[in-house]
């Protein structure tokens, strides 16, 4: 143990431990996931279950993560099976951490294909071959993009598409920056990534602020965007009506998950680089409201107001988007060719996507990346080296069966609605009822400046645990059964699941040989001891 404690890293200062915690979060799920989400469930009536989630979910579990993370540290360990052991010196819980490696690393494969898109539009649009016309038009661009193999024809196609090497640029400059480290890496991207964000935010937000009503139809001015995004009912329905379907709440509470990087391990893994005395409890809820800041405001307040400005209501209702990824890659280019200097801020627009997306992926990587250095005893090299070469044969199998997103869509359900689930709700658990919610507290309080309040306790070790397990009921009632059957009758649907479970399985020998290690140096550093 302490010769892992000397190896170990640290954050550098406490506002870069922040900024990194915020780009692990700020990214395609506030920019395109959540204005997605606002339109697909009618506007305001999403915001209520949102800030709900957000307060009964989001943040009590980002501060529970933050505590057993910095504990774990503390104890010598960065990777989520070393974390659980600590806490619970049983082998088991080691192999339930490995799901907390797992999850992150199957997000990445195919959160990276969606970095790509953002890429290719930054590039149109810098050369000004974004241009389209109608709508249509943009459909089917977007179309072309993720339809890029069909019918056998996967490495004829791909191999001879730009779009590859856009595929190659995005691995490379994830991998070299989580070689480079916590400090010289991850940290010092998002010290410069995220100021960049918000800035070409910013001047967006303005752009679109101040258009009024360019389109000159009534209904369609920035004001009446902003009324969709905070009126919280449907034209049709009453309030009580729209919020008592059991849908929207599935859905706010999966975008808390996907847009704070909680429940699978990320937040656990960067906590346990901060230093004993650290101000964990501010730089949690710093995090928390930060993200959910960027997310409404800049999110929910610039993008879905510029869409109801050029395109109208009726053209952002779920009949007319289908999913969350319409209205960014399909319906806001549509905006930007109706607008003054379309083209410049359709750059700034998937610029900023860009940005967003590469201080969330390489956040992904951390955890498998702890893992193999720690469980196995390799370089950071080594780990980096051979991490790579495994999710870019996972990541081009994604793209093998890109046509109608069916690989994606796949393992984004059965990790953000599935296992996410069941992972925070095992945290809330293990963090409540095994750590203890009083260790727990004192851990978290540790080093300190702001008071958390007595009632959070409370709210972690019964709200939120009934919460999540009433959540996760009512989504399996609802979804579970047509998945499983989906799996039945589809063969892309039934090799995305056993790359899940390959994967699996190889994550499980990692930690497992990882637990014998550990084991092994416990009895003889006793040995010693005793001798």
């Amino acid at each position: 143990m302490h010769q892992r404690e000397h190896q170990r890293e640290h954050w550098h200062t406490q506002i870069g431990v922040i900024l990194a915690v915020m780009g692990s979060a700020i990214g395609l799920g506030n920019f395109i996931r959540f204005p997605g989400q606002v339109a697909l469930y009618g506007g305001g009536a999403f915001m209520v279950p949102y800030f709900i989630s957000l307060l009964v979910l989001g943040l009590p579990l980002a501060w529970a993560e933050w505590a057993l993370g910095r504990y774990g540290g503390t104890h010598g360990h960065n990777s989520v099976p070393g974390i659980f052991r600590c806490i619970v010196k049983r082998r088991w819980i080691g192999y339930a951490g490995s799901f907390c490696v797992l999850v992150p690393v199957v997000i990445f494969c195919y959160y990276i294909l969606i970095e790509v898109w953002c890429l290719v539009y930054t590039i149109r649009y810098a050369f000004g071959i974004m241009r389209l016309g109608e709508p249509s038009e943009y459909a089917a661009y977007f179309g072309s993009l993720i339809g890029i193999s069909e019918n056998g024809q996967v490495f004829q196609t791909i191999f001879s598409n730009p779009n590859l090497v856009c595929l190659l640029v995005c691995f490379l400059l994830n991998f070299v920056l989580i070689y480079r480290g916590i400090t010289r890496g991850i940290e010092w991207f998002c010290e410069l990534a995220l100021p960049a964000l918000f800035l070409c935010s910013i001047i967006i937000l303005i752009r679109v602020a101040t258009l009024g009503n360019p389109s000159g139809i009534e209904g369609q001015s920035f004001l009446d965007g902003l009324g969709f995004v905070w009126y919280p009912a449907e034209q049709d329905k009453t309030i009580l009506e729209t919020l008592s379907d059991p849908e929207i709440w599935l859905a706010a509470a999966g975008q808390i998950f996907f847009s704070l990087s909680i429940g699978f391990g990320l937040v656990i893994t960067y906590a346990s680089y901060t230093r004993k005395r650290a101000d964990i409890a501010l730089s949690a809820t710093s995090a928390v409201f930060g993200n959910s800041f960027c997310e409404v405001v800049f999110g929910g307040m610039m993008i879905v107001p510029a869409a109801v400005m050029f395109l109208g209501r009726g053209a952002i209702n779920k009949e007319q988007l289908g999913s969350s990824f319409a209205l960014g890659f399909q319906t806001l280019p549509s905006v930007f060719e109706q607008m003054p200097m379309g083209q410049f801020f359709g750059f700034l627009f998937f610029f900023l996507l860009f940005l967003a997306a590469v201080t969330s992926s390489i956040s992904m990587l951390q955890p498998a990346v702890a893992l193999l250095e720690e469980g196995l005893g390799l370089s950071r090299k080594k780990s980096v080296v051979f991490l790579g070469f495994l999710l870019l044969t996972i990541a081009i199998f994604i793209t093998y069966f890109s046509h109608n997103l069916i690989a994606l869509d796949t393992l984004d359900f059965w990790m953000a609605n599935v296992f996410v689930f069941v992972l925070a709700t095992f945290q809330v658990f293990l963090f409540a009822w095994v750590f203890g919610i009083e260790k727990g507290m004192k851990e978290l309080e540790q080093g300190a400046m702001m008071r958390i309040p007595r009632f959070v306790k409370y709210l972690i070790k019964y709200v939120t645990s009934v919460y999540l397990i009433v959540i996760f009921a009512l989504w399996a009632y609802r979804k579970l059964p047509e998945r499983i059957e989906q799996i039945r009758s589809d063969l892309t649907v039934q090799l995305s699941i056993a790359a899940i479970v390959l994967l699996a399985v190889f994550f499980l020998y990692v930690v497992h040989k990882s637990l014998v290690r550990w084991e092994r140096e416990e009895k003889e550093a006793e040995t010693r001891s005793t001798g």
